[in-house]
């Protein structure tokens, strides 16, 4: 970022600040401060992504909060640090078993073992390897949103010499090496386990294969092959072999001078691990964090190999994608069920978070989700309405495409476009789309019962008598009233009630809810009439009570 780019106010108030990014740039500023060579050298920072399955929103997720951390170091050290984000596809990596959500899985049964890199791709033969199709989906994505990164694929690396000086390090090594991970592993694997994965001249396998002789000055290791029983000598370099996974690790972080790089809460091992294999190359290993991961539905974690987690492109479906990105920036070390019910929220806490920045304070604006997102500079994007009522507008016009919820929009903003209010335009796509797929098939509208028949019979009338243009405070002050007036919903426990003036129970709002819209709650009610129209909330309280919504 340039220093420019960098607003003063925002480089004092850094110092103090309290959301996790600028916590974790500040233990990344005292590691370089003891790092030899720390003060001058370009910062990297790096996430890694496995290309075996399809990219899914935790792998994006990492690149977003790496991204954040990034920008407010930036910030702290007033944008005089060079920084690199190194985006690495482990695209080398033997297939080890079929992902279940991809196609053409009997062509894959057939490359088990073959690095990512060399297997025909599944989908549609555009790209010229599996890992391919795959890196390209996810760098596809992180191109929307603007990520300022370097692309690494771990085959273009081995291959090209990059990681030469690393490998043949780790050859002369060794035995430390095995001594750091060989106690951490069972007998069985002890007895086959190598650092290093002959890539087989005769299959183009990865093999797991233990080594029968080192030659550390020749740069050569060799193995028996599995298969025909013969000793096979071969390079470590040039991609002749890739590292098993924890040595792989460490070897890239020592190859490449990474500085920072954060990883999921079930790869702490492996972090340990390959920290000290890192030392024992003569490296430093990493600063970073481990985020809690994220959820599926039932509770399961979310896998590339099973699917069974949202896409990328399915938020995009449903949602900004700055929502998905106020999702990642929320409490990173809780574990959060990354699921399609989670979307709304999301939604509509980011547009409450841009709305809300302008008007702070800068130690308070730095502390907004909405600054990290942007890097520094959120939009203005102040909203008339919410997502969560545009769902419910849908819900009760059936509305098929967003230029029907334009027409009830501008009642509640006369002046409201597409062009003039875009941010809202893609929302109202967005509540079609969502409400569509998700909340239709859900619904369940119930009949009322005798109380509730006389109540929503008074709402009617009262909203009758109310003026054409009522305001949604005025609207919700009638349906107080009118629930204030049955015993049923009288709530002498609210705050500031009394037996003259009693509260109103949520039991009210349940029953407009439940039989007025099939859903068991939803936003103010009296913003969903000014939105929807009086006339419009009356006949859906006709239908409602004549048994029309039931069918």
């Amino acid at each position: 970022m340039p220093t420019s780019a960098i607003i003063p106010a925002h480089i004092a108030a850094s110092r103090e600040a309290r959301a996790w990014p600028f916590e974790e740039a500040r233990r990344l500023i005292t590691r370089l401060e003891k790092l030899p060579g720390g003060a001058d050298k370009t910062v990297i920072f790096e996430t890694g992504y496995g290309p075996s399955g399809l990219p899914h929103i935790g792998t994006f997720g990492e690149v977003a909060r790496t991204s954040m951390v990034r920008h407010a170091f930036e910030v702290l050290t007033e944008g005089r640090r060079k920084t690199r984000l190194i985006c690495f596809s482990d695209d080398m990596d033997g297939l080890r078993k079929v992902p279940d959500n991809v196609p053409n899985k009997d062509m894959l049964s057939r490359y088990l073992d073959h690095p990512l890199s060399a297997i025909p791709d599944p989908f549609d033969n555009e790209h010229t390897s599996y890992s391919a199709h795959n890196n390209a989906m996810l760098r596809s994505f992180l191109d929307q949103f603007g990520f300022e990164y370097e692309f690494f694929s771990a085959t273009d690396c081995y291959k090209s010499g990059q990681l030469d000086t690393t490998l043949l390090r780790m050859l002369e090594v060794y035995d430390k090496v095995m001594d750091i991970i060989l106690p951490t592993l069972g007998e069985a694997r002890r007895a086959t386990y190598s650092p290093f994965l002959p890539v087989c001249q005769r299959t183009g396998k990865v093999l797991q294969v233990p080594m029968i002789e080192r030659n550390p000055k020749a740069g050569t290791v060799v193995y028996l092959d599995p298969e025909t029983g013969e000793k096979v000598e071969t390079k470590v370099t040039g991609g002749a072999v890739k590292c098993q996974w924890k040595a792989d690790w460490a070897m890239r972080w020592t190859a490449l001078g990474v500085d920072y790089e954060m990883a999921g809460k079930d790869l702490i091992d492996s972090v340990t691990l390959s920290s000290k294999i890192c030392k024992a190359l003569g490296g430093t290993p990493p600063e970073g964090f481990n985020y809690e991961l994220f959820l599926d539905d039932k509770g399961q974690k979310i896998s590339k190999s099973k699917g069974n987690g949202l896409t990328i492109d399915e938020w995009l479906t449903y949602a900004s994608p700055q929502s998905l990105s106020l999702y990642m920036f929320q409490k990173p070390k809780s574990a959060k069920k990354l699921h399609f019910d989670v979307i709304p929220r999301a939604v509509d806490e980011y547009l409450h978070f841009v709305s809300s920045y302008a008007a702070q304070e800068a130690k308070n604006q730095l502390d907004n989700p909405a600054w990290h997102i942007h890097s520094g500079a959120p939009p203005k994007a102040e909203l008339p309405i919410s997502f969560a009522l545009l769902l419910n507008l849908v819900a009760a016009s059936n509305a098929e495409d967003k230029g029907v919820l334009w027409g009830f929009i501008r009642r509640h903003v006369p002046d409201a476009s597409p062009p003039a209010f875009p941010v809202l335009d893609h929302l109202a796509g967005y509540a079609v789309n969502y409400y569509r797929d998700f909340i239709r098939p859900k619904k369940v509208f119930r009949p009322a019962d005798d109380v509730e028949r006389e109540a929503l019979q008074s709402l009617s009338a009262a909203l009758a008598k109310a003026p054409k243009h009522a305001s949604a405070e005025d609207l919700q002050g009638i349906i107080y009233d009118v629930g204030r007036a049955i015993p049923r919903y009288q709530d002498l426990a609210a705050k500031g009630a009394t037996p003259e003036r009693p509260g109103v129970s949520i039991q009210w709002f349940n029953a407009i809810y439940q039989v007025l819209l099939g859903e068991e709650k939803g936003p103010r009610f009296g913003s969903f009439i000014a939105l929807y129209g009086i006339d419009e909330t009356r006949a859906l309280i006709d239908k409602a009570l004549a048994g029309d919504l039931l069918a």
